[in-house]
């Protein structure tokens, strides 16, 4: 991949890239500086999500929505499946590579991965997850004295079943987030 974007400065990095990434198969976002150009790619499938910002007069790239919020950076949108975006002195230009079949999202992204103040595919993390307790509770309802969340990241859906059952919530495990 190094070596393919080496070749030639006189093509524009956002061509390189595109060609360096022909043949490359699997799940990736990625940042990769050429000169003084910023490049951000994500695969053709859309497996790994990646969102660019604006802080000031500053273009920004996350795999999160909830890092843009940090450093106070405001969400642009998201980059597409399968695009380039190129960022330099001369502006932000966008390169789409040939579009992958089908679409695919990685379900762990909304289940397990991302942060529940994100926002992926132009919906909260959190409420994602807290629907899936309910529609969990909806087509699987049962008898309980309690509901305990485990992981730690399914505590919105076991809000979710719990209220939409009535049965009590409670944190039955605890995280040592210490050691």
């Amino acid at each position: 991949l190094v070596h393919r974007l080496a070749r030639s400065m006189a093509v524009r990095p956002e061509a390189q890239m595109a060609e360096a990434l022909q043949g490359v198969e699997g799940a990736y976002s990625l940042l990769v500086l050429i000169n003084d150009t910023l490049l951000a790619a994500r695969d053709p499938n859309g497996w790994r999500p990646l969102v660019m910002g604006m802080l000031g007069d500053a273009v920004v790239f996350a795999s999160e929505t909830c890092a843009l919020d940090i450093v106070g950076a405001t969400l642009v949108r998201e980059v597409l499946p399968g695009e380039i975006v190129a960022v330099d002195r001369d502006g932000l230009r966008s390169h789409q590579l040939p579009a992958a079949s089908p679409l695919h999202r990685c379900v762990f992204e909304h289940v397990y991965f991302a942060r529940p103040d994100s926002h992926l595919l132009g919906r909260s993390v959190y409420e994602v997850r807290r629907e899936l307790g309910v529609q969990l509770a909806t087509e699987y309802p049962l008898q309980a004295d309690v509901v305990v969340p485990v992981p730690e990241t399914a505590i919105p859906a076991a809000i979710g079943y719990a209220e939409t059952l009535g049965i009590p919530l409670q944190m039955g495990l605890t995280k040592n987030r210490y050691i």
